[in-house]
């Protein structure tokens, strides 16, 4: 079993003793992502697949709450927001605007990209070499605006 997966379920049980509704029902959720990864896939999870799970629940609270701003949906978007929260704290720490706009222009420096057709290259490369500690649609974003 993956540590960050252990530390989850420690972390549940943690929040069911304490009475942290929020906390809990996120993490149940997360780890019923994780479960379904490991159906899906015939055997248990590997820590992979838990940041997976924890990238695509990060990713769905971003579009929810992008949702709920648009709908005037304050509270809701609140709750999403926490939810968002809890669930960062067990992803790697995700570089800031700067960084990202240095590592992109490294990597298309080294590739000798050119014009916008190579963006799929960049992006390979980046998301290889930096998947989960760099925002894929910045990537795209700053390799777009890079090749322009």
């Amino acid at each position: 079993m993956s540590e960050t997966r252990k530390r989850i379920e420690a972390d549940l049980k943690a929040a069911m003793l304490a009475r942290k509704e929020l906390v809990r029902d996120t993490l149940r959720l997360v780890l019923s992502d994780v479960k379904k990864a490991e159906v899906d896939k015939n055997r248990d999870a590997t820590e992979e697949d838990v940041m997976a799970a924890l990238s695509g629940g990060a990713k769905r609270r971003h579009e929810s709450i992008e949702q709920f701003d648009k709908a005037a949906r304050k509270d809701l978007a609140d709750k999403e927001r926490a939810e968002l929260a809890v669930i960062t704290g067990y992803l790697p720490k995700q570089m800031d605007e700067a960084q990202a706009r240095v590592l992109v222009a490294a990597v298309i420096a080294d590739l000798k990209l050119t014009s916008k057709k190579d963006i799929g290259a960049a992006m390979k490369a980046v998301m290889a070499a930096h998947k989960g500690a760099i925002d894929g649609k910045l990537a795209q974003r700053l390799a777009s605006e890079l090749l322009a």
